[in-house]
């Protein structure tokens, strides 16, 4: 390697790891009908970009996306956690590996990828390439190479792509530990204190591990494609969104809780959680600055999405919590149905299931798998086992009885439905726009 490859990567150990303070198209029925008529039609000449179009809305063509200078975008892989995944979305009951879901936002990219390319590719232009490997329950070491669980070491890099999609972060920090002791108690009065919790997510969240993790990850997806040989190769690194609306008084007294006396929901827990997720979102920023300061030109981009989920969190003026019928709230309930408009809003029924019988077992299996679906399900066990033999959940429902279902039942919840990922994808398409990523780079003849 040339002494000038290896400056990123000098540079990239070099930088500081510093501390915080504490603390996602299926059909286009709710996005705005793009006005395509100034679209001019593609030239034939492959090897020359096309001129600058209208991007609002759907992309016009395949250089709409990242890509190589002068091509249209060939491909790209989707990496990380259950939000790249997109668990529970365009499904409803069923269970897939990693728990893809079928309107995640990297599905919707693809789909318009496969449309534009449809439109105005040429007849013998190979099909736009698409790795899934994200997975539900995903830390940043899973991802990294050498793991059991390893995303990078699936990524097939003899495939076309031009680009990546990652969102991670969110279970190195701890949110099904929160989720668990703050808003579910899946294991009653035994699942910990909120407090606690919280305190767990902020040291993680102010310590150097997970920026140095972070960094180290991405450097790893620019190595694995031999991003020297690949100069216009981008990562798009997406946050989170905060879950609630921390200013109505009326949610104080409500509770999304599974059993009877679930804790409410006040104003201070809503501002926590909201706070711990912007904490986690200016970590990435920072650690995806830090990766673009070791370059001459940016590599990586991160997509603050937060802002598009205004009113459509859980508790949001005049809604009464948990409203299994407002299709506007973007994230799920727990067996709360998706909002893609193929079934209409409805209360859950509770699933005709059984608890698993040994649930030590079944606990420690999932926390390898990191399934928060799982994790839920093992816990209520534990607490019916433990607790009170006529635990009820709030709904009425006795655990002896087991209303449980499959893991994505519990495991989507928190989890932006489809009109989420749609806005996901949305704003990846408006970052991609804002940043000049869609330009053509200058090819380095010395590479």
């Amino acid at each position: 390697m040339k002494p000038a490859l290896l400056l990123p990567h000098l540079l990239l150990l070099l930088q500081p790891a510093v501390a915080l303070p504490a603390w996602l198209r299926p059909s286009w029925p709710w996005s705005p009908a793009p006005d395509n008529s100034t679209v001019p039609e593609p030239t034939q000449q492959m090897s020359q970009p096309l001129p600058e179009t209208p991007r609002d809305g759907r992309p016009a063509d395949g250089f709409d996306f990242p890509h190589r200078p002068g091509f249209p975008s060939a491909g790209f892989v989707a990496l990380g956690d259950s939000y790249s995944a997109g668990i529970g979305t365009g499904i409803n009951g069923s269970e897939v590996d990693c728990r893809l879901g079928s309107h995640a936002y990297p599905v919707l990219i693809h789909q318009d990828m496969m449309s534009a390319q449809s439109q105005h590719g040429r007849p013998d232009e190979p099909a736009a390439t698409f790795q899934h490997l994200s997975c539900t329950g995903s830390t940043i070491d899973d991802v990294l190479a050498g793991g059991d669980r390893s995303q990078i070491d699936l990524f097939n890099t003899t495939a076309s792509a031009d680009f990546a999609l990652l969102s991670i972060g969110g279970n190195d920090l701890g949110f099904f530990d929160i989720m668990n002791s703050c808003i579910f108690r899946f294991y009653s009065f035994y699942s910990g204190t909120c407090d606690a919790a919280l305190a767990r997510s902020r040291d993680h969240i102010a310590g150097p591990a997970f920026d140095q993790h972070l960094r180290l990850l991405i450097m790893e997806v620019l190595d694995r494609v031999q991003w020297e040989k690949r100069p216009w190769f981008t990562i798009t690194v997406t946050g989170y969104a905060r879950f609630f609306n921390a200013d109505t008084p009326d949610c104080d007294d409500r509770s999304l809780g599974v059993w009877w006396r679930g804790p409410k929901l006040r104003r201070d827990l809503r501002r926590q959680m909201n706070a711990m997720v912007r904490s986690v979102n200016r970590r990435i920023r920072q650690a995806v600055d830090a990766i673009n300061e070791a370059f001459t030109e940016p590599r990586v981009l991160f997509v603050d999405y937060d802002d598009a989920f205004e009113g459509h969190r859980f508790c949001e003026p005049g809604v009464v919590e948990p409203d299994y019928m407002r299709n506007e709230t973007w994230f799920f309930l727990v067996g709360g149905e998706d909002n893609d408009g193929s079934i209409m809003p409805h209360e859950p029924l509770p699933p005709d299931s059984t608890l698993p019988g040994d649930p030590e077992a079944c606990l420690e299996e999932a926390e390898k798998l990191g399934d928060w679906g799982l994790q839920a399900l093992c816990l209520m066990a534990m607490g019916a086992r433990d607790d009170d033999p006529d635990l009820r959940t709030r709904d009425g429902v006795t655990a002896q009885n087991s209303m449980w279902y499959v893991p994505t039942y519990y495991g989507k919840t928190f989890h932006p439905r489809t009109k989420g990922h749609m806005a996901i994808r949305d704003r990846v398409y408006q970052t991609w726009r804002e940043t000049d990523i869609l330009s053509a780079q200058p090819w380095n003849e010395e590479l």
